[in-house]
């Protein structure tokens, strides 16, 4: 195999500056960056949500959070870069790999690490980066064709040498995990040995959010499944989530666990599910990497962050505005979501639901 100038680089720099899905996203290019050269040590640069997802992520050994002030975040401000630049020169890296979604420029990370004296970035550019970036990957979409978002990553890596066998995203529970996220379940009044499906109703950006009426006919509908209906969320969630619960009708049956759970033991509630309904947000891809079924309420905001390599289900409506890629509906409406009728996802959810038996009823067995 023709050396490339990868395969002896010890100390790797992943940069993904955006959120936790899209980390998640990119775990199967981070497994391939390491089964390269196992001994090799991945720092991860993200965002400081998605920097909540180191423990849970086999592959990265450091990580560093940085609120990047050319993305997008919930908060006003980015954070300075003086102070970056200065820690990742005294890290030392050999290499860096930034991470991005088509519609983002690598230069503004490009530059920081050249800035910061990193030899080897590798990274997807629509225009020539010159000195900026030594392995340049030409961006080809949306021209040609948008790829998903695993996909596009994996490919990056692929061109300095970088394969593994298992595409699946990636997330691990902790046994501490499985202890908090069991007295929360209890906390709650979940009865002991009950299966669940845990329902996710927020997102963070409002063109992505099924409506509240909607998940209460979803919850009514769900009633009858012999299934605890977990429901999960922020802390600001929390009072959002009582009030769909209220309007789905009595109470009994129906737990809210929003604003309960830290990441570990959401991501533990998740793994023992029967079954996650919810929004494409966050909990879709932490379903996907711990293989429970999902039935992902998809806004066709954009099209390459379906649920990957797990069981599922895609409920949207199409329409003429999608792929707005806006965090609020240009239209004013949620057409493609609003459109889909909660009976659907009842269904959805029963179908799934048929096809597995429950992980307890697959313990006993």
């Amino acid at each position: 195999m023709t050396d490339n100038g990868w395969f002896g680089v010890e100390r790797v720099l992943c940069v993904r500056l955006d959120n936790m899905g899209d980390v998640l996203m990119t775990t199967p290019a981070f497994r391939a960056l390491k089964h390269q050269a196992p001994a090799r040590r991945l720092t991860l640069l993200t965002s400081p949500s998605a920097a909540a997802l180191a423990p849970h992520l086999r592959d990265i050994d450091d990580v560093i959070a940085y609120r990047a002030p050319w993305v997008k975040h919930a908060e006003s401000e980015g954070d300075r870069c003086e102070a970056l630049i200065t820690q990742l020169q005294h890290e030392r890296f050999d290499a860096a790999v930034i991470f991005t979604v088509y519609s983002q420029s690598a230069l503004p990370a490009a530059l920081a690490c050249h800035l910061a004296g990193i030899p080897r970035v590798l990274a997807h550019v629509r225009e020539n980066p010159y000195d900026l970036v030594s392995h340049w990957v030409k961006e080809s979409e949306p021209e040609h064709g948008i790829r998903h978002e695993v996909q596009r990553q994996l490919d990056l890596v692929a061109t300095v040498g970088a394969h593994c066998a298992d595409g699946r995203l990636a997330f691990e529970t902790r046994d501490d995990d499985r202890v908090r996220m069991r007295s929360a379940l209890r906390a709650a009044g979940v009865p002991a040995g009950r299966p669940w499906i845990v329902v996710h109703t927020g997102a963070t950006a409002p063109s992505r959010r099924y409506g509240p009426r909607e998940f209460s006919s979803v919850l009514r509908g769900l009633r009858g499944s012999g299934r605890a209906l977990v429901l999960t969320g922020s802390t600001l969630e929390r009072e959002a989530v009582r009030r769909i619960m209220g309007d789905s009708g009595p109470a009994d049956g129906v737990f809210n666990l929003a604003g309960s759970l830290d990441l570990g033991s959401l991501g533990s509630l998740i793994e023992e599910a029967d079954l996650l309904v919810s929004n494409n947000t966050g909990p879709v891809h932490i379903a996907a990497a711990v293989q429970t079924p999902v039935v992902d309420l998809y806004a066709l905001t954009n099209p390459q962050h379906t649920p990957w390599k797990v069981a599922h289900r895609l409920l949207y409506r199409d329409v003429s505005c999608k792929y707005c890629y806006r965090s609020v509906c240009p239209e004013n409406s949620n057409a493609c979501l609003a459109g889909v009728r909660p009976q659907e996802v009842v269904d959805a959810a029963r179908e799934l639901l048929d096809m597995r038996r429950t992980r307890s009823d697959r313990r006993a067995a």
